[in-house]
């Protein structure tokens, strides 16, 4: 009953100043903690007071006070001082994966890029985005046909640079499922910095939070209703009451996936499994059905589930550690930009590629079930660190910082290139009170 007891009251600093503010109910985390979200619709130049209160009780060190000026998501007046921002943004000082990406490329030579990145990678996968950064300012061109999820990568480019002054950077995103480069650091040519949103142990790609969890970050409190924070407050019943036994639900999208239907039809005490759309396997259909969909939050009813690669790594994966499920995740060489920071049996239980052991996997949890929940909270409260918003905004410029220093070359706006406009309606209209830095401090 707690949930319905909170009262949060958001308002400017200054009583000249008013401003829309979107405040849905708190979310409860079924653990004793809260997360209370809240959207502008305007921006405030002295500030905001936020107090959460329980009843008439102030709770959780409210009331706080946030300093003005405070922006509006499509408010484009970035910080020009990144230092300044990275520390108000809390942004940790090394991102591990980021450090082995680059080990690879102490050097970005832009020159050799521009002659063989378009005609290796483009023509073969069609999916790569060339990016320039300059003044603040986002051009690109796309390389082959395949590169509509340009738009995800767009907006998060844009919502950075109206938050912090971005590196003059130039570089080639490949907005395809797959990594694209696997030539060796030692192989002659070397490999080329090709970024990508999910990368394997046998490819050199830098690797960039996944377009999912990005754009369920920025569409958060705007019609996204499976994003990063709406799971954390939809986790099912507690632990005790959720049904004992393994769930997967999605597309054909591998092979291993029809497998675990089998598994399924064969123990279904302890598996439920099905497939809720057949693209790569049509044939198999009759044989093992398709099952209805399932609304996300009701995965969590389970107390166990299993996480079955993709076309690449299952982007699902953040979601469900941030469930109160315990994760059986499957073996893989993919990975998304934050796997280097959890651990098996102690986040997650590792499962076989083949997955000849996942029913043991599925029965050992029954039958140890203390150590199980252990192995759920530690996964989610460690998917609570790594997958909170700023941390996306940090690890997106921590890579085009890095990658910005290791340019041979400057930058530049190449022919065919398009700048990608700010937007420009209603929704960002917004007076930047930022103090600009004097001419002679530039």
């Amino acid at each position: 009953s707690g949930r319905t007891q909170f009262k949060v009251v958001i308002q400017a600093l200054s009583p000249k100043e008013v401003t829309r503010i979107y405040t849905p109910r708190p979310l409860d985390r079924n653990d004793g903690t809260f997360l209370m979200r809240y959207r502008m619709y305007g921006s405030v130049r002295k500030g905001l007071k936020i107090e959460i209160l329980y009843g008439d009780q102030h709770v959780a060190q409210s009331p706080y006070i946030l300093k003005g000026p405070v922006y509006h998501e499509y408010c484009d007046c970035p910080e020009e001082d990144p230092e300044i921002w990275q520390t108000v943004m809390s942004c940790p000082s090394e991102e591990p994966q980021i450090t082995k990406d680059f080990i690879s490329f102490p050097t970005i030579d832009l020159q050799r890029m521009l002659k063989e990145i378009p005609t290796k990678f483009s023509q073969t996968r069609g999916a790569i985005v060339h990016y320039t950064i300059l003044n603040n300012h986002i051009y690109r061109r796309s390389l082959g046909k395949y590169t509509d999820f340009k738009m995800f990568s767009d907006e998060m480019f844009l919502s950075l640079a109206r938050k912090v002054r971005l590196p003059d950077v130039e570089f080639y995103l490949n907005v395809g499922d797959w990594p694209v480069e696997f030539r060796k650091a030692n192989d002659t040519p070397g490999p080329l910095p090709i970024i990508s949103w999910c990368g394997s142990v046998d490819s050199r790609d830098i690797v960039l939070p996944t377009y999912d969890v990005t754009h369920s970050t920025l569409e958060t409190l705007r019609g996204v209703t499976n994003d990063l924070l709406s799971i954390q407050g939809n986790t099912g019943p507690f632990w005790e009451n959720k049904t004992e036994r393994a769930l997967f639900r999605g597309r054909d999208s591998r092979e291993e996936r029809l497998h675990l239907v089998k598994l399924s039809k064969e123990n279904p005490e302890l598996l439920d499994a099905g497939i809720t759309g057949y693209f790569f396997f049509r044939e198999k259909e009759k044989e093992l059905g398709k099952v209805q969909l399932m609304g996300f939050f009701d995965f969590f009813k389970y107390k166990y589930q299993v996480n079955v690669d993709g076309t690449v790594a299952a982007y699902r994966f953040p979601y469900l550690l941030l469930g109160d499920s315990l994760v059986l995740k499957q073996d893989s060489q993919y990975y998304e930009h934050f796997y280097i920071g959890l651990k098996p049996w102690k986040h997650y239980i590792p499962v076989k590629r083949n997955l000849e052991d996942l029913l043991d996997k599925i029965k050992w949890a029954k039958e140890n079930d203390e150590e199980a929940r252990k192995i759920a909270k530690e996964g989610q409260l460690m998917a609570r660190e790594l997958l909170q918003p700023h941390r996306f905004y940090c690890y997106y410029y921590k890579v085009l910082q890095k990658y910005a220093k290791r340019q041979a070359s400057k930058p530049e706006i190449r022919d065919g290139m398009e700048l990608v406009p700010q937007p420009d309606d209603q929704d960002s209209v917004c007076s930047c009170h930022r103090k600009k830095p004097l001419r002679e401090d530039l």
